[in-house]
């Protein structure tokens, strides 16, 4: 069985293989920067790194009163 590591050249090109071939570079751009963010958000739970719902309410009633 092989490992296969996938590095960040792989998975971009993976998130644009899916754009029409009309996408402007605007369309790849922000199509990358979307799987960016979802990646480092993914990374962030797996490494508990958020704030539950309640956490963000109580911050948030703070902030708005």
């Amino acid at each position: 069985m092989e490992l296969v590591l996938e590095t960040a050249k792989s998975r971009a090109l993976e998130a644009i293989s899916d754009l029409p071939d009309s996408a402007t570079y605007d369309d790849i751009f922000y199509k990358l920067y979307v799987t960016q963010k979802i990646e480092a958000g993914r990374q962030d739970i797996s490494n508990s790194e958020y704030y539950s719902h309640q956490e963000v309410r109580t911050e948030l009633s703070r902030w708005l009163d």
